[in-house]
Order: C-alpha cells, then structure tokens, then sequence
C-alpha cells in the first residue's frame, strides 16, 4: 500500500438509489491518487501515468534547419541577384561546421541540416536549375518564395521551458516522442496500483475443473483482468471463494493490507448467501450501494482501511458496464491518472423500446450500422440478460439512455459509447 488514505465519510448520503451521473460526481469530487511514484527509463512508460511536469530543457528544433533538400539563400539577395546565386558550400545532416554565406551566395542544403549563418529561406531542388560556368557551381533559385520558406526556426515546435506534459497525463506514443525529442531520457510515472480480483460464489470454477449440474465457470474474473489491462495496474488474482462469511471476510481483509483496491464479482445483494454488503458494513465502511441504472443496480463502493473496495454484480453484463462506467474511472484517479468517462456521440435509433421505466438510466449493448440511405444508425443486441456474454462479444459500444426517457422509436436520437472510447478494441 502507498499513497494517503481515502476520505472516510465523503461519500455518505440519503438515497436509496443514486442516480448515475450523482454517483459519478461523487467519485470524481472525492476521490485522490493513492499510488507511489518511480522513475523510468523511456522505453518502459508507455502507457504510464505520468507524475511531474516534463519541461522543455532546451528549444525543439536546436537550431535553425532546413525542412527540404535544396538550396539556402539570403531571402534579401533575391532581386538583386535575380535569383542567380554562386554555390558557395554543401551542408548535411548533423554537419556543424556550416560557414557564413557570401552576399549573392547559395548553399547546397539537406533535410534536417542547420541553416548557415546569414540565409533564412530554402528553394526545394525540383524548383531550381544548376550549371557550371568557369568552374563555377551555380544556381538560379525561383521566383515567388516567401522569406523563410522551407525553414524550420529553433524553437518552432517546442521553445526551451514549455511545460510539454503534465502531471495525470498517460503517456502515448506521440508523447514519448516529444519527451525524446527534448533528450530527456526518464520521466517520473505513477507505479501500478495494486489491485486484487475476487470471485465468490459456490457454484464457480475455474476453467479446466470439473463441473456438474448447477455449476457455472468463472468468466467475471478473465472479463475483469483482460479490462484491467487498459490501466496501468497489477493483478493479484485471489481465485474463487466459496459463501462463507468467514473466509470471505479474512481474504478481503488480508488484500486490503497490502492492495491499493480490491474487485469483488458476486454476493452484491441482500440474500442470505450475499455476504459481501454484510462483511464491507464490518471491516470496512460502505458508501455507495445501490445505482438507479440498469444493469448493475447493486454495485458497491466503499474503503477497507486505506484500500478502495469495489464489490460488482455477479453478471457478466452488469459486471463490464459497472467497470466500464465507474470502476474504470475509480481505478484511474487512485493511479494518478484523469477520471476517465466515456465520450460517445448521437446517432438515430434502429430500433424501438415501447416502455422503459423512468428515473432509471439504461445501458443496452449495441452496435453500429447503416440504414438505407447510408446514415449511421445504432442497433440493439436483441436479448437483455446480464448474463449473455454474447451480445458483449456481438457489441461495439453501450447505447445510454438517460432516466427521463420512457419510450424510443426508431428514428430517435440516442447516445452511442463506442468500447474503443474505454480503451477496448
């Protein structure tokens, strides 16, 4: 365990059912990084979580450069010239010993070469025609360029002291690029939160046991491990635990000493065998229970001492949109990183829902396609078990209706979450 505590007592409040988006300015309000920081090498941190600020230690590009092949020239020499320049040196990329230009003078330039002092634009060498006279090298260099063309100035894409990234920011590549091209060679990143997954139920196992009548294999655990890994944190897998209150009750326990967060699948309700509300309201403290969303209604959020405990439903469905949609955020901020939410877009519906229950928000998995005229439309999965791992397997995305809409006819408007939004491909 690292970082400071979670706030005991923020997340208290006097609903039975909160709504969605009451849940998630919870969340976002309350929550704060629990992850200690480490030092690595560029090479290691893509997809890190970055901790400092990286400033900019000296301007990108270093100096003036020529961005084509081709000639250099004074920009000023032009008209009197008449755009005849004697070829007066040959510069390359990386060479350093680039000598100031003659007046009416042109220097044979390469891509990436610095400028020689006193030219300040480039023709490109398709543009321009070279003979020889006397033994003379000579150029003439178009008519029309504007001073500067084809010059990369120092400090044009990134001057000396810029705060390139900043704290929270996950590092892609593009960003690892840039880090790089300031030479800077390590960076300060979050370390991995830990976080420990578990599985409960009697009627669990793991795939390649034995199973009989009654039995059901454990696929929350593979769905849970394989969304993890859009997040810069390490697994610990606590297996399958049986319904017992007491054993229960000493593995969270044990993984809240040492996790930054704990996941539990399974016993989220209020039946007799549904220990996991009893034993959070024990050891620990509960503070959200019960969402007004469909599916994943009895998701759990609490702390157990200093680790976050996130207790989701038992069902596949339920179980990857309450990651997707609040376990996925919750992970982000305790790694350092930024409250991740979902961005999706209109489209029309392609189908027809007759009834829904209002004050309710509702994820149904779907997908995109065409209608006639060729416009993007949204589909429905046909079927709405949470337990059906099929339609997540047949979904691109998550169609969100919100909880004042009762009813949808082909044609309406609805909000389309693509899973590539969530980092799933």
């Amino acid at each position: 365990m690292s970082g400071k505590p979670l706030q005991d007592d923020c997340f208290v409040h006097d609903k039975d059912r909160l709504r969605h988006q009451e849940a998630l300015a919870i969340l976002k309000e309350r929550l704060s990084t629990v992850a200690g920081t480490e030092t690595l090498r560029l090479e290691e941190a893509l997809e890190r979580i970055l901790a400092e600020a990286v400033i900019a230690p000296r301007d990108v590009p270093l100096t003036d450069n020529s961005a084509v092949d081709g000639y250099a020239y004074r920009h000023s020499d032009h008209d009197e010239a008449g755009g005849f320049f004697r070829l007066q040196q040959r510069i390359a990329a990386g060479q350093t010993d680039a000598t100031a230009l003659s007046p009416w003078a042109a220097a044979r330039i390469f891509t990436g070469a610095v400028m020689p002092p006193g030219a300040d634009t480039v023709a490109m060498q398709e543009d321009c025609e070279t003979h020889e006279q006397d033994g003379q090298d000579f150029v003439i260099v178009p008519q029309g360029l504007k001073k500067g063309a084809n010059c990369r100035k120092a400090g044009e894409d990134v001057p000396k002291g810029t705060e390139l990234l900043s704290p929270g920011q996950i590092l892609r590549p593009q960003d690892l690029a840039a880090i790089a091209s300031t030479g800077q060679a390590e960076v300060c990143v979050y370390r991995r939160l830990k976080v420990a997954l578990v599985s409960t139920g009697d009627e669990l196992r793991r795939p390649g046991e034995a199973i009989s009548s009654g039995g059901v294999y454990d696929s929350n655990h593979f769905l849970l491990r394989g969304l993890c890994a859009t997040l810069p944190v390490e697994i610990e897998d606590l297996g399958v635990l049986k319904d017992d209150a007491d054993l229960i009750g000493a593995t969270l326990q044990d993984a809240a000493a040492r996790c930054d967060a704990v996941i539990t699948t399974g016993g989220a309700s209020k039946g007799e065998e549904d220990h996991i509300l009893r034993i959070l309201d024990e050891l620990g403290k509960r503070q959200i229970w019960q969402l007004a969303v469909k599916p994943g209604r009895p998701m759990m959020f609490g702390t157990l001492g200093r680790c976050a405990f996130l207790g989701l439903p038992g069902n596949p469905v339920a179980t990857m949109v309450c990651f997707l949609l609040y376990a996925r955020p919750v992970l982000s901020t305790l790694a350092g990183g930024p409250f991740l939410e979902p961005r999706g877009f209109q489209v029309p519906a392609a189908f027809e829902v007759p009834k829904k229950k209002p004050d309710r928000r509702e994820f149904y998995r779907g997908y995109l396609g065409t209608d006639a005229q060729g416009a993007t439309v949204a589909h429905k999965f046909l079927r709405d078990g949470s337990g059906l791992i099929t339609g997540l397997r047949e979904a691109d995305g998550l169609i969100e209706i919100p909880e004042e809409v009762t009813r949808i006819k082909k044609g309406d408007p609805v909000k389309f979450l693509p899973f590539s939004g969530f980092g799933i491909r």
